[in-house]
């Protein structure tokens, strides 16, 4: 019998400490997971899941619109009321919450709903309890959290979490921002009903994805009537007199808006958590840094997901845990391939990717690259002018599809399956020899045959 109380101690039920967590006892581990908040983590409480809830809500207004087409009409205009759909939206997030819960406990996990911090590389401190516990093993698996910026007013604007209280749709919202997050909630807001405007520091929205996929999404973003302004930084807010708020805007304009929602990014939720009594070191973002395995620099510290900054992806978070548990409880060494992650991005239109860009495959090979716009099969009795896109990157030595992107309808559902042909370093030849599916959008991806080559790059 060990000297310590647990053989293992999580922190954080988020998707990947819950993983590790049920893995480590159904192998024979006492093993025990602190919560200070809800269990289920971002991605059910406050992340993936309620945002697919809110896209799906904000497309119907364009599937009303699209449905004219196809011969049906409304005796009254749709309305969209929050407060239903918010009731709907949070029962179900308590419905997972509690298959999390009864999960753990089924596996025999000790669940402790309290906030732990280390007092050294062995023992925790529950704080509500104000007791401690030992552990021969400690796995970190908080997650991240919205940054707000050093700004005045900041407090007045909400960020991501914020989004799933609030008890109305807002009739005009600043989004501050470009990434994901910015984008996808900048549509749901359009889509809601909403005057939306995007302010992004920087030129084009969606950094480090595609430079196709990034024009396409802006397009479609202003197609759908979301204002964006670009190379400026929101500098300040205050309260008007009448309620709203005033933005202040680094170009020296100003904008009155009735919400204001901060999507500059996230960062590891690592403050506080006692590290530096455990001598655990952290890099320039406050992520604990890990090797291959998810250890960090103390022998019996690990951690997964996105507190380790390296891919911030649910699916990641749960394979990184998957893979300690394995390793550590079931002597089976394992490490994830973070290599040709396939991810969906929920704008509208939606996008999927997996693989290398093109400007990041050009940097290490001669590549050869396929390109298809074209309007969606049903589009063409909608009226609607949303062209869907699609993109392979061939590498030019083997003819392997080193990248794969794709906007348009669907698309996150696509990638899934593009991925493991993509993962599986499957060739162009291979692409080309699979029989399409008719009539479909994706038969693109095995019917493209015309290389495109950008003026200035010689393939040869």
């Amino acid at each position: 019998m060990s000297d310590y109380d647990y053989d293992l101690f999580v922190i954080g039920a988020g998707s990947g400490g819950v993983r590790a967590a049920r893995v480590a006892a159904m192998a024979g581990g006492r093993v025990a997971i602190a919560e200070e908040d809800r269990i289920g983590g971002t991605c059910v409480i406050r992340g993936c899941v309620p945002k697919k809830f809110m896209v799906y809500a904000s497309e119907f207004k364009q599937h009303f619109e699209d449905a004219k087409g196809y011969g049906w009409s409304f005796p009254e205009p749709p309305k969209f009321e929050m407060t239903p759909f918010m009731n709907a939206l949070h029962a179900e997030v308590d419905r997972l919450s509690g298959i999390y819960r009864r999960n753990l406990d089924n596996s025999g996990v000790d669940v402790i709903e309290d906030r732990a911090e280390l007092k050294d590389r062995h023992t925790i401190h529950l704080v509500n309890e104000d007791r401690t516990v030992t552990a021969e093993k400690i796995l970190v698996a908080v997650g991240g959290w919205p940054v707000r910026p050093d700004i005045e007013g900041a407090d007045l604007g909400i960020v991501s979490n914020d989004v799933f209280h609030l008890d109305k749709v807002p009739e005009h919202i600043v989004i501050v921002g470009g990434g994901y997050i910015a984008c996808e909630f900048a549509d749901i807001f359009r889509g809601l009903g909403s005057e939306v405007c995007l302010v992004y520091r920087r030129d084009v929205v969606l950094r480090g994805f595609d430079d196709d996929i990034r024009t396409h999404v802006t397009e479609g973003m202003k197609r759908n009537g979301v204002r964006i302004i670009t190379h400026a930084n929101v500098d300040s807010l205050k309260k008007t007199g009448d309620g709203r708020i005033r933005v202040n805007v680094s170009d020296d304009s100003e904008i009155e808006a009735d919400q204001v929602l901060f999507a500059i990014g996230r960062k590891p939720k690592t403050e506080t958590l006692g590290l530096e009594s455990a001598g655990v070191d952290l890099d320039e973002t406050g992520a604990i840094k890990v090797d291959e395995y998810s250890k960090s620099n103390v022998d019996n510290i690990w951690a997964v997901g996105d507190v380790t900054n390296r891919m911030n992806l649910t699916p990641v978070a749960i394979r990184e845990g998957q893979a300690f548990a394995e390793t550590e409880f079931n002597e089976s060494p394992m490490t994830f391939d973070h290599d040709k992650i396939a991810t969906g991005v929920f704008t509208q239109p939606p996008v999927g990717t997996v693989g290398l860009s093109e400007a990041e495959a050009r940097k290490q090979f001669k590549v050869d690259v396929y390109k298809a716009r074209f309007f969606p099969m049903k589009e063409m009795l909608t009226g609607d002018s949303h062209r869907m896109m699609m993109k392979l990157i061939v590498r030019q030595e083997d003819q392997v599809v080193v990248g794969c992107h794709i906007v348009g309808p669907d698309a996150p559902e696509v990638i899934q399956a593009v991925g493991i042909a993509v993962k599986a370093g499957l060739t162009k030849k291979d692409f080309d020899r699979t029989c399409a599916v008719h009539p479909t959008a994706t038969e693109e991806l095995v019917t493209m045959k015309e290389k495109f080559n950008p003026v200035g790059i010689n393939t040869s």
